[in-house]
Parts: C-alpha cells; sequence; structure tokens
C-alpha cells in the first residue's frame, strides 16, 4: 500500500488509542448490567472487573516501554490490537467470572501496548511543525472515547445487548490491527537492543533518568486530581447544573488543550507551559472552595480547572519528544507515563473522596492546591538535573 500522509498516521493511531480507552469505557457503560451477571461475588470483585487492566499497567508500564522498544512498535501495537478484539470476542459471550478476570487481565497487556506505542509512534511520524497537535490530539483519547460511549452506546445496547457492545468493539479494534499493519512503516531490521537487567533495574533506569521521568512524574498530579474531579465535584452542585458539570467539564478540557494548547506550545515549551497549566489551575480549585455547593459558581470554578488541566494533559503528552530523542527514550518515557498515570487514576478518586468526607471541600480543595504546587516543584527540580547533567 503506497505510505499515507504522516497527519493520517497520526490519526489512525489516535483511533487505536480510541479502542484502548473503551476498554475501560466499555466496562464502565456496562456496570450495572454486569453486576446483575457477576455481582455474586461481591462489590469488590465486581470493581475488579474494571480496575484489572489498570493494574497490568500500574506494574508494567515502564517494563513495557522497554519490550516495544527491542520487538518494534508496529508489530507490538498490530499483535496488541488483534489481542484486544479476540479478548473483547470472548467477553461477549460473558463468561464465568475467573475467565472474564483473565481475559481482563489479557486486556490489560493489550491495552498497555496501545498507550505505549502510541505516543512513541506519533512523536516519530509527525512532521515537526505538526507534533505538538499530534501529541495534544493523542491526550485527548480517553475523554472523546468517554463521550462517544455516552452518545452511541444506549443505542448499540438496545438493539444488541452487553454483547453486541463487546463485539462492536472487537471489530473497531481488529479492523484498526490490518490497516494499521498495511500502512505503518515497517520495524527497523535491528531493533534498539534496550537494557538486560530485572524488573527493579528497569524501572530504576528510566525514572532516574530527568528527561524518561519527568514527563511521567508531572502526568502523576493531573491524573490524581482530573478523574476524581469529574467524578466527585457534579454530585456537590444543584441539580439543575449537575448535567451541566459533569458533561461540560471534559468537553471543556478536551477543546482547550486541542485549541489554546497547541497554539501555547508552539512558542512555549512543553515542560514550562505544564508548569503553567497548574500555576492557572490553582486560582480555580480556590473558587471551588469559595462557591462550593453554589450552582453557578461552582460550575464556572470547575470548568476553569478543568480549562487548565486540559492545557497539563496535551503539554505533558507534548513533553515526552520534547525531552527525549530516540524511539527507545520515547518509550520509556510513555511507560512511565502509563505507569504514573494508572497510579494517579487508581488512588485519586478513593484518596480525595475519603478526604471530602473527612474534611469538607476546604481539605480537598487544600489538596487540590498542594498537588498543583507539587507537579511545578516536579518539573522545576527536573530541570534543574538535566541542567546539571548537560553542564
Amino acid at each position: 500500500m503506497t505510505r499515507l500522509p504522516p497527519m493520517i498516521l497520526v490519526f489512525l493511531l489516535w483511533c487505536a488509542g480510541l479502542g484502548a480507552a473503551a476498554q475501560f469505557g466499555k466496562i464502565s457503560v456496562l456496570y450495572e448490567d454486569l453486576r446483575a451477571i457477576y455481582g455474586g461475588s461481591g462489590e469488590v470483585a465486581l470493581g475488579l472487573v474494571v480496575s484489572v487492566v489498570g493494574m497490568v499497567g500500574l506494574i508494567f508500564g515502564t517494563t513495557a516501554g522497554l519490550l516495544v522498544a527491542r520487538i518494534g512498535p508496529r508489530r507490538a501495537i498490530v499483535a496488541a490490537l488483534l489481542l484486544g478484539a479476540a479478548v473483547s470476542a470472548l467477553e461477549a459471550l460473558l463468561p464465568p467470572y475467573p475467565l472474564m478476570i483473565a481475559a481482563r487481565v489479557l486486556e490489560g497487556v493489550s491495552h498497555l501496548t496501545i498507550v505505549v506505542v502510541g505516543p512513541t509512534m506519533i512523536a516519530t511520524l509527525a512532521p515537526e511543525a505538526q507534533r505538538p497537535f499530534a501529541m495534544t490530539l493523542w491526550s485527548s483519547f480517553f475523554g472523546v472515547t468517554y463521550a462517544v460511549l455516552a452518545l452511541f452506546a444506549p443505542f448499540i445496547l438496545a438493539h444488541g445487548g452487553a454483547p453486541g457492545l463487546f463485539l462492536g468493539h472487537a471489530l473497531w479494534m481488529a479492523m484498526l490491527a490490518l490497516i494499521l499493519r498495511a500502512v505503518l512503516p515497517p520495524d527497523p531490521r535491528h531493533s534498539p537492543a534496550g537494557h538486560a537487567g530485572n524488573l527493579l533495574e528497569q524501572h530504576l533506569r528510566i525514572y532516574r533518568s530527568p528527561r524518561m521521568a519527568a514527563p511521567a512524574m508531572g502526568f502523576f498530579c493531573y491524573t490524581f486530581l482530573y478523574v476524581a474531579c469529574l467524578t466527585l465535584l457534579p454530585p456537590e452542585v444543584p441539580l439543575a447544573h449537575r448535567a451541566l458539570m459533569a458533561t461540560g467539564m471534559p468537553l471543556i478540557s478536551i477543546a482547550v488543550s486541542l485549541s489554546l494548547g497547541v497554539r501555547l506550545l508552539r512558542v512555549i515549551p512543553a515542560v514550562r507551559l505544564v508548569r503553567w497549566g497548574y500555576g492557572a489551575a490553582i486560582p480555580g480549585f480556590l473558587l471551588l472552595g469559595l462557591f462550593w455547593g453554589q450552582g453557578a459558581g461552582m460550575v464556572l470554578a470547575g470548568f476553569w480547572l478543568s480549562a487548565a488541566l486540559g492545557i497539563v494533559q496535551g503539554a505533558s503528552f507534548a513533553a515526552i519528544p520534547e525531552l527525549n530523542a530516540t524511539a527507545e527514550s520515547r518509550a520509556g518515557a510513555s511507560g512511565a507515563i502509563a505507569q504514573l498515570g494508572n497510579v494517579g487514576t487508581t488512588s485519586g478518586t478513593p484518596a480525595l473522596a475519603a478526604l471530602l468526607a473527612a474534611t469538607g471541600p476546604g481539605g480537598l480543595v487544600l489538596a487540590a492546591v498542594l498537588l498543583c504546587s507539587l507537579g511545578i516543584a516536579l518539573h522545576l527540580w527536573q530541570a534543574r538535573r538535566r541542567q546539571v547533567l548537560s553542564t
């Protein structure tokens, strides 16, 4: 097949990212249906159906980055998409709980590989002038997927039930696997050898690097805050404003990231823009505390902090190629983002929910301001480390 323009390849990789995000989103949409099927195993066991996919990335995120660099990104993403398609087809059978959990573990392997390969290949394929937009587009894949599922999943469920949604996802993954196998450039004949060593040594090598670790460390604070805010804030506004806040926050975050964020990345280094985004989020959280429980004021504060964190989201992914010149180091940085992103997503909502219950809105706002400050401090520290190492 004739080689497609680079930005078409970027778009196709982003579509693969949509499939990876749907590995979480489809279970969220089907949660009540799955409770009727697997609820006898208990609420913790049911929650595991959702979370076990992220646990794979939490444990093996950086290792996946190293393995992708060794086997080649094209082979890795095609295999991951085919695995995802096969697993989703198996899930359509609604198998017994132990087999469903085993399938979700395999889906975690598929998900992790896609989210490591995606930004690595996009950073390589996108022309330099288009790279900020390409990386920001990639960063939107979770939010866009959840919005698409909210629109179309009810129709699919009405006509095909849970098996129909699983099979639709399997078809999407298989289709992307065949397309990407045909259009992506072949992997190098001699893939980077990587660094041998045990799991601990592999992690230490990445997290000791101020270039590979910096995007992930800043991104952790974002995932800890953002998913928790989307979950915890809408129920705290009056009912008349709840739907507006629940739908508006993710959409504003995506829109600002793809518009203002991209424009700023053309003139401001990504790591500096991450710091600016966190700095801009702090007044939003302070306004949140001031207008807590009030309709329009709290919605405005939610939209403000969502816009600021949208800047952080896109700039964090743009920092990967900005700080890392080789495919191997970019894969390592992408693996670290997958790993720490899963840590933040998994821990943020329960931690902030417990804090909100124990201390009220003041405790949540204080924690959010401290986390934004931590994101700024981590990037300043890593920038200082890079400066020292370069001298």
